[in-house]
């Protein structure tokens, strides 16, 4: 499958545990959908990617039958972690899609809605933190957000939810970007991600990500996520830490 990820990094922390499980599954000889599987308490089965009829969109196929296709490769590996981790947020998702496809079927352009949630799928991550590092996030202030508030992030936590995002830290390199969800994971929830998973489902509906609800942020500009970043002038590098466009001016009437 490639690369083996270091499960040490820190973005890697939520889905560690089943990950290195599931590698050593891998090792002895098992194929991926039966190594997710052995760790069982999931709402859906992972099988071959040959279960997948031809011509069925794969959305529709897990909605139908609750059994995922799935590749020896790392992004499927990653996408069942991200099933095993937030089941209950994977099935809305599923449900969203399945709903947009009776709605308007397989079409070579997917829409708005679908556009988002395959994004929200593949790259989104999760923020609780305080409102001041909100802030300095939507605003694109990079410098205040990572320099200048920099001990705050001692009382926020980021997860990663997309597993293709996942998939591009097995080998991290600066320009990583996450699209957050702009919606403060609650500070109540702690950081007991089963209730984030709850919490997450209940969030995600065809409006509210129509809407894109998300704001970018480099992943590897989180301090104590990479040690290049101890030095200020890591975020000076505009081609990574861009800001935010100014807006268009409106037309004279």
């Amino acid at each position: 499958m490639g690369h083996t990820p270091d499960w040490s990094a820190p973005w890697f922390a939520p889905v560690a545990d089943r990950g290195e499980a599931i590698g050593v599954a891998l090792a002895r000889g098992d194929a991926l959908p039966q190594a997710l599987d052995a760790l069982g308490a999931c709402p859906v089965r992972f099988v071959p990617q040959s279960e997948l009829p031809t011509g069925t969109a794969y959305e529709q196929f897990i909605f139908d039958t609750g059994r995922v296709p799935t590749r020896e490769n790392l992004h499927d590996f990653f996408n069942g972690l991200c099933w095993l981790r937030f089941p209950a947020t994977k099935q809305r998702l599923n449900r969203l899609q399945a709903a947009e496809l009776a709605a308007a079927g397989v079409r070579e352009v997917r829409g708005p809605v679908r556009d988002a949630l395959t994004l929200f799928d593949e790259n989104a991550a999760l923020l609780q933190a305080p409102e001041p590092l909100w802030d300095a996030l939507t605003a694109r202030d990079w410098q205040r957000l990572f320099v200048t508030l920099r001990p705050l992030w001692a009382q926020a936590r980021l997860v990663l939810f997309g597993h293709a995002l996942l998939e591009k830290l097995v080998v991290p390199y600066k320009s990583i970007t996450a699209h957050v969800l702009h919606v403060p994971v609650p500070g109540s929830l702690g950081g007991d991600l089963a209730a984030w998973d709850g919490w997450l489902a209940d969030q995600l509906s065809a409006p509210v990500l129509a809407a894109k609800p998300f704001t970018p942020l480099p992943v590897l500009g989180v301090p104590g996520w990479w040690s290049a970043n101890d030095d200020p002038a890591y975020y000076a590098d505009a081609g990574v830490f861009r800001p935010r466009r100014p807006a268009a001016p409106m037309d004279n009437p």
